[in-house]
């Protein structure tokens, strides 16, 4: 599952989490990101002492095959840098998760004061897409988070059947708190997530915006809408 930072994609890994076959993986590629970057994240030093940055480990990592059941891996766009090769994305089935950049603009920049576009990961998930499209006959999925939380049932059925797995009602419901799959990061980033037992309901009001955001998420906007093209409704 690939999204940009602040969509729905914890609560996606956590209903993912909550079948009775499957086990994640939380952005196995962040640790490498920070390591290669040195880029100033909320956590970075604590991240870096608890996850491992090793490039060559991660790959295996997401190249693995699970002996049975369904391995769920949550990917952020922005963490795949020039250097880390994608040929393993052809082993997987990948789906695309995106919202629109406004409210996603809003919420990153309430836990990151230092934002620019490319934190937002959109030029990324667009690059990504083409790449899993160029690996695969079938076009991979796009879900619209806006319009998955109006129906979740809906569309996890779609997914599931679009992967050749059963639907399990366990999916819509999870249990509050942390889980020992989360990253470390999770002490800054899922407050929300941790308290949810569930979806929760679209937002229908936009954010006010100032024109520092605005400018952010008029940047992103051109890949949300060409992303948007390709999001199946149901």
């Amino acid at each position: 599952m690939w999204s940009g930072p602040r969509n729905i994609s914890t609560a996606m890994m956590r209903a993912w989490e909550n079948r009775s076959d499957c086990h994640v993986v939380d952005e196995p590629f962040y640790a490498n990101f920070l390591q290669h970057t040195g880029i100033d994240h909320p956590m970075a030093d604590r991240i870096l002492e608890h996850h491992d940055p090793d490039l060559d480990n991660a790959l295996a990592l997401v190249s693995r095959v699970p002996d049975e059941g369904v391995f769920y891996q949550k990917h952020i766009s922005t963490h795949m840098l020039e250097h880390i090769p994608l040929d393993w994305m052809s082993k997987v089935s990948n789906v695309f998760l995106i919202r629109d950049p406004r409210y996603m603009v809003a919420s990153y920049t309430a836990k990151r004061d230092d934002t620019n576009a490319s934190d937002l990961g959109y030029a990324h998930l667009t690059a990504l897409f083409d790449k899993a499209c160029s690996l695969s006959t079938d076009k991979p999925l796009v879900i619209d988070s806006r319009r998955f939380l109006d129906a979740p049932e809906a569309h996890l059925r779609i997914v599931c059947s679009h992967l050749g797995i059963n639907f399990e009602s366990a999916m819509l419901n999870w249990p509050a708190g942390e889980r020992s799959s989360d990253g470390i990061w999770h002490e800054h980033w899922y407050d929300s997530v941790k308290k949810s037992t569930g979806f929760g309901e679209a937002r229908k009001q936009l954010p006010t915006l100032n024109a520092s955001q605005q400018r952010l998420a008029d940047e992103c906007m051109p890949h949300y809408e060409l992303l948007s093209k390709h999001a199946f409704s149901v």
